[in-house]
């Protein structure tokens, strides 16, 4: 292998530049620059090894995970608008759905391509990872057959509302050495890790108590209602999990209150619109979490932690900071009302570091061990309301399959 050294052609063809003579002139000057090029090309070294030429490779040369989504409807659109517009080590490869014109919308305004069958997009080697964004009665199956085909998995809540469906889906991740992670977003938010910090690096002592606020600007329809799962399973379920991922134990108690308040026809689907869930931890900590299908003044997001040294909280979050004060009254607009602009730095955030754990073997941030325990508790809370009476949460679990005993979920 030869290179160019020293100047070379470059200072030679500089030097021949400023030669004159007409056209015999300009003949000479041609000669000369590839007789002196030639002899630079001949200066033979030896070729670069392996190691050597790694380190050619510039800082822009970073790995990028190839992502296929399962499911276009609203949080799909959200994923995908994430790996293509906001994440620089993601690359959107595909887009499936059962609705062909949510595909369709969907891969043309990310410039990807459109998957009528989700098989297909399992069998594309391309494909590194899947983002499974369809109804939750179809996660576990999309699970385990993502997990034989070899994706990597980004699941979002909940893996199933059946615990033993759920281990199944776990087991096939084990089997096949995938990495899974489960959507809980709000670990990610800046405001719950915030609390999180104080709790872990003893800024507020030993924690006591925890007071989780969860509340919809508005209740969702009927016909959602229907097939939801109930309050527990489709919204208290973020609270659960949120209360374990900041107190970092273990609930083994519940007791449940609720009423249908906002609107009594939820009473025929078995359910409920206002809940209050009392929780005892494992290590003593007591908490509330309380949610409500209907705020009328916004998406209602706080939180609390109270301890032994002191107490670390946060509050709602607004479009802005401005604040009203005159003779009458002082007063700020409304905190923002959809989840969607609330918990929006989130999304991306969790995405980001699902892309760092498959590039990176990064760990784990929710696992599928993590996504199976809120369930626990929300049919402890089920099983608390019909009966009225606390319940253990060793009353509803079930044992886990032996190949996942010990497994805390990290590939």
């Amino acid at each position: 292998m030869a290179f160019v050294v020293g100047g070379g052609c470059a200072g030679i063809a500089a030097r021949a530049s400023s030669w004159t003579g007409g056209t015999r002139g300009k003949e000479r000057r041609d000669a000369a620059v590839a007789r002196g090029c030639s002899r630079v090309l001949r200066m033979d070294v030896s070729p670069p090894t392996e190691a050597s030429m790694k380190n050619l490779v510039t800082a822009d040369a970073e790995k990028v995970l190839n992502v296929g989504i399962i499911g276009a409807g609203r949080i799909g659109q959200v994923h995908a608008d994430t790996i293509s517009f906001r994440l620089k080590n993601a690359k959107l490869a595909g887009v499936a759905s059962g609705t062909k014109q949510l595909a369709d919308r969907c891969s043309l305004e990310h410039g990807c391509k459109p998957y009528y069958d989700y098989h297909d997009l399992l069998e594309n080697p391309e494909v590194d990872a899947v983002c499974i964004c369809s109804a939750s009665n179809q996660h576990t199956k999309q699970i385990i057959e993502a997990a034989e085909a070899g994706k990597h998995i980004f699941c979002e809540k909940p893996i199933d509302t059946e615990l033993e469906v759920i281990d199944k889906a776990l087991s096939a991740v084990k089997k096949a050495g995938v990495k899974l992670q489960v959507g809980f977003n709000r670990r990610f938010d800046t405001n719950y890790r915030r609390i999180k910090t104080a709790v872990t690096e003893g800024e507020i002592g030993k924690p006591h108590m925890i007071h989780i606020t969860s509340r919809d600007p508005s209740p969702p329809p009927l016909e959602y209602v229907k097939s939801s799962g109930g309050i527990w399973l489709d919204c208290s379920i973020h609270d659960f999990d949120m209360a374990r991922f900041l107190i970092g134990d273990e609930v083994e108690e519940v007791y449940a209150l609720g009423a249908t308040n906002i609107n009594p026809d939820f009473a025929q689907y078995g359910d409920i619109d206002t809940s209050l869930v009392t929780l005892r931890f494992k290590n003593g900590v007591l908490g509330t979490v309380d949610n409500s299908r209907q705020a009328v003044y916004g998406y209602d997001q706080r939180c609390e932690v109270f301890g032994s040294e002191g107490n670390v909280e946060t509050s709602n979050n607004y479009g802005n900071s401005a604040v009203i004060s005159n003779n009458k009254k002082i007063q700020r607009d409304l905190p923002l009302h959809f989840f969607m602009d609330r918990y929006t730095d989130s999304f991306v955030v969790e995405l980001q570091e699902f892309c760092d754990v498959v590039l990176n073997d990064a760990p784990i941030p929710c696992t599928g061990i993590d996504g199976r325990a809120p369930v626990v508790i929300a049919l402890a809370a089920k099983k608390s309301y019909n009966e009225g009476r606390p319940v253990k949460l060793s009353e509803v679990d079930i044992e886990l399959p032996e190949e996942l005993k010990g497994w805390d979920g990290q590939a």
